[in-house]
């Protein structure tokens, strides 16, 4: 898929993964198989309230389910709850599915669904900012939960289609009634969701093996008796083990090695747009440089004159036309244009300018530049050492030495809530599919108590933005909710708190025999794969 067709694609909005979605008419289910897939990123844990990334959420998502979920487009249907509905200005109230059983054969009731909100909602938890408008939860019933908020929230069902379950007797008789991502606990190898999949084996690094939960309430879609998931960190071997039948699904497919997988004999590549925005993000709220030479007493970085000036040192269209091979498109802020809540007119990008980009290190006060690190994942993000290689070669020609250090994503995470970086490599899917989403985590002050800012590494702060968060929160009016989202958008820009590059691609490969729903959010869902 080229630029062109990919641009195409993404300037329909929300259609875009409409369009790519395979909503599958589903056949009589023919002879149970065994599935095997890889990726080159493993789930950091099992473990649903402490890490908040892609491949631990979307794995989850097989194994643990939420009271919502989102569909094969995308669109909030119920899970664990049946319906659910305002409570006038100031909470939610959900009805929860009744007969649902855990993997172990224990009952769901809402005392799970409150133990888990507690959980999840506490300082430890990573995902605590999916929380921040709710002041109380109340049970009502064994099948009835009131989420409060602090205002009206119309778009909090969505905002916790990830919120997972966890069955609090299980949880408290294993001794991990609270989640942590500093040390291994039992839910980090051990799982018991409600969800269509249970997990029966688990080597982290080496494979994870899941089975049907013969006992799930949903309808059975897929046609698998198991699935084994493999970690392949090189994405050659990927390749090599899906042209080889060694594996039957592979995410992603390296984007030079596409034309080779589509000329392969009974192998395909499922193409789309994912709802990803990959940036780089600034030590901002850093006294010094952690990795510089030269500059050992302030941190240049601090100076928005000098984030622009890295700004228009980086060429993202010939980024995208060498290191990406045209499967992606320029973005200019944190949502693509397939997002709620997303700028028109504010789609243009700063112009390349190294010559700009130099005359404003030098108005700042680094006429001869300066060093710095750049952290950056080696498995995470579709190329994304290269990119950052190339970033550090455009960088380089103004001045700017990137002193780059490159690692693989489970020892990246921890590195950046460390705070050992100076700039580093990020890409956002609002969860939410909306543009308050990294709004609340990307560049909200870091508050633990209000729950906000849990993934601003870098500890940018404004706090024009901070008092329009609530406000966007509760707003009815979607042109007045609209115009704050623009201010936003235009202040992200103008601060350049981060340096948006590209919306990413999804690009997988399988067997002709494999049917998939191929999501916006990259999330492999198993229930509704198929083995023909």
């Amino acid at each position: 898929m080229n630029r062109c067709i990919f641009k195409r694609l993404l300037g329909a909005g929300l259609a875009v993964p409409l369009g790519l979605s395979l909503a599958l008419a589903i056949a009589p289910v023919a002879a149970a198989k065994e599935f095997r897939w890889a990726s080159t990123t493993d789930p950091q844990t099992l473990d649903p309230h402490a890490v908040n990334s892609a491949p631990v959420l979307g794995f989850l998502n097989n194994v643990y389910e939420g009271l919502v979920r989102r569909d094969r487009d995308m669109k909030i249907e119920g899970a664990l709850a049946e319906r659910w509905r305002p409570l006038g200005t100031g909470g939610w109230r959900f009805h929860l599915r009744r007969g649902v059983t855990f993997h172990d054969g224990s009952a769901f009731t809402s005392e799970d669904v409150l133990f888990s909100y507690q959980r999840a909602s506490a300082e430890e938890a990573d995902v605590r900012s999916w929380f921040a408008p709710v002041r109380e939860v109340k049970i009502v019933d064994d099948f009835t939960i009131d989420f409060m908020t602090t205002a009206p929230n119309p778009i909090f069902p969505g905002s916790i289609a990830n919120f997972m379950i966890m069955d609090k007797d299980w949880a408290e008789a294993n001794g991990t009634a609270r989640t942590t991502t500093q040390a291994e606990t039992y839910a980090t190898l051990n799982a018991n969701g409600t969800g269509a999949f249970r997990v029966v084996e688990r080597s982290p690094g080496v494979r994870t093996v899941l089975e049907p939960f013969e006992n799930w309430w949903g309808e059975r879609e897929h046609n698998l008796t198991r699935a084994v998931f493999t970690p392949i960190t090189q994405q050659a071997t990927a390749v090599a083990a899906l042209i080889s039948g060694e594996v039957d699904f592979i995410n992603p497919v390296p984007l030079q090695d596409v034309p080779r997988l589509e000329a392969a004999a009974g192998v395909k590549v499922q193409q789309g747009v994912e709802a990803r925005v990959i940036m780089l993000g600034f030590a901002h709220k850093a006294e010094t440089l952690k990795f510089s030479d030269e500059t050992t007493e302030s941190n240049p970085l601090a100076d928005v004159r000098v984030r622009r000036a890295i700004y228009q040192a980086i060429d993202v269209d010939t980024l995208i036309s060498k290191v990406m091979r045209g499967n992606a498109a320029p973005a200019s802020l944190l949502v693509s244009p397939a997002m709620r809540g997303y700028s028109p007119d504010l789609a243009a990008r700063e112009a390349f300018d190294p010559a700009g980009s130099k005359a404003l290190l030098a108005e700042a006060g680094y006429p001869e530049g300066f060093s710095f690190g750049l952290a950056c994942p080696n498995d995470r993000y579709i190329n994304d050492a290269s990119i950052c290689t190339a970033v550090a070669g455009m960088l380089a020609k103004v001045g700017l030495t990137a002193k780059l250090n490159t690692m693989p994503v489970r020892q990246y995470w921890p590195e950046l809530r460390a705070d050992r970086f100076d700039m580093y490599l990020l890409g956002w899917s609002p969860g939410t599919f909306d543009a308050e989403h990294p709004i609340r985590f990307l560049l909200a002050t870091p508050n633990t108590e209000k729950k906000l800012g849990s993934w601003n590494f870098g500890g940018f702060s404004d706090a024009r933005i901070d008092d329009l968060l609530p406000l966007i929160q509760r707003e009815l009016d979607p042109d007045i909710r609209q115009s704050m989202l623009d201010e936003v958008h235009r202040r992200l820009q103008a601060e350049v708190a981060y340096v948006p590059l590209h919306v990413q691609p999804l690009v997988w490969g399988m067997k002709q025999t494999v049917e998939v729903t191929q999501r916006a959010d990259n999330f492999f869902i198993l229930r509704w794969v198929r083995v023909n």
